[in-house]
């Protein structure tokens, strides 16, 4: 009886014992289960942020929305995605190209010109992404100047800076009409405003419409406007473009298409959201002028890409034009090497 009694409370009793076990083993499974994976967690949050690449992209000129594509990518974090940490910088008095070419900057805003006569000269820059497809830039004038031709240049004073581009330029669209570019009389106005040189001492002056000619719209002051090409092909050339050395290719390729496929996204971004990218440049840049930012972003937002299948896009056959036409009125010594001189190898096959 005893034994009766006592058999079923130690089955229990050992029963409850090794259910304790089992239970203190799982909690002790379950315990180390876990462990791995939290540690991995905590490693994680521990672990340093994945260093950035410091970049220097060098300006053209002041900013404005020739580089906006540039402040979105920073802002929006594109830069720091392909691993890169960008400083945008002013050029010095020597010039952006100058600095890209000594490594004193990485990237740089360059133009077709500009390259295609340092390659002339063995400077070594190549032109990576063609900021707008399309030359937007032109001889403007007052309304009251009534000049609408090239033939309107006779016998009126041009504000220029003194380049001889500037000489060639004026006498090829007036050889096109037959008119005669000796009654053109020249002056250097340097960096003097637009607006205060056409009321003062010149009547007409080169100009991207993108920011001067929209500015004229919102001054109320209308001007008539002769752009290059619509008077030659091998006028509509590439300006402004984004561009690096040969050594900064050769060696480091991966960069310059880290930098290019997030440039590419900046801009993408300012074609399809052109207000919110005015925005960011005004945020970055809080001295300009707010109105002009934003009617020239609208202006020059769809003509980023225009009709080039991506952004950035450059054509062999614009190059080998320009090249040609400035090799035909001497501003060239000898051919260029067209092929050098650009390439869209580290352009991303889409910017979406």
């Amino acid at each position: 009886m005893k034994w009766n009694k006592i058999a079923p409370l130690m089955l229990v009793s050992v029963t409850l014992a090794m259910s304790g076990c089992g239970n203190q083993a799982a909690k002790q499974d379950s315990k180390s289960a876990a462990t791995p994976a939290a540690t991995a967690t905590a490693a994680a949050s521990q672990a340093p942020a994945k260093k950035l690449t410091d970049v220097k992209v060098v300006l053209d000129w002041t900013p404005n929305t020739n580089h906006t594509g540039l402040y979105v990518a920073k802002d929006q974090g594109f830069f720091e995605q392909e691993g890169l940490n960008v400083q945008i910088i002013q050029p010095g008095e020597g010039g952006a190209d100058a600095m890209i070419a000594s490594g004193a900057a990485e990237f740089g805003v360059s133009y077709q010109e500009g390259i295609t006569q340092g390659r002339i000269q063995g400077v070594p820059l190549v032109s990576i992404a063609a900021v707008i497809q399309h030359n937007t830039s032109g001889f403007a004038s007052p309304v009251a100047k009534n000049i609408k031709t090239p033939k309107d240049f006779e016998g009126k004073t041009y504000g220029g800076w003194g380049a001889p581009a500037e000489n060639a330029m004026i006498g090829s669209l007036m050889q096109a009409e037959k008119a005669d570019a000796g009654k053109v009389k020249f002056v250097n106005i340097g960096e003097a405003d637009y607006f205060t040189a056409v009321k003062r001492d010149i009547d007409f002056a080169w100009i991207y419409y993108a920011w001067t000619g929209v500015d004229a719209e919102l001054r109320g002051e209308p001007l008539n406007m002769i752009y290059l090409n619509k008077y030659s092909e091998k006028l509509d050339y590439y300006t402004p473009v984004l561009a690096t050395s040969e050594k900064m290719i050769g060696e480091k390729p991966d960069l310059v298409k880290a930098f290019t496929a997030a440039a590419a996204k900046g801009y993408q971004f300012a074609i399809d959201k052109p207000e919110d990218a005015a925005n960011i440049l005004i945020k970055a840049v809080p001295d300009l002028d707010k109105k002009l930012v934003l009617a020239s972003q609208k202006w020059l937002s769809p003509r980023y890409k225009d009709d080039a299948p991506r952004w950035g896009e450059q054509k062999r056959v614009i190059w080998e034009n320009y090249a040609n036409w400035m090799l035909e009125h001497k501003l060239l010594e000898k051919n260029l090497d067209v092929d050098k001189a650009f390439t869209n190898d580290f352009l991303p096959a889409s910017s979406k």
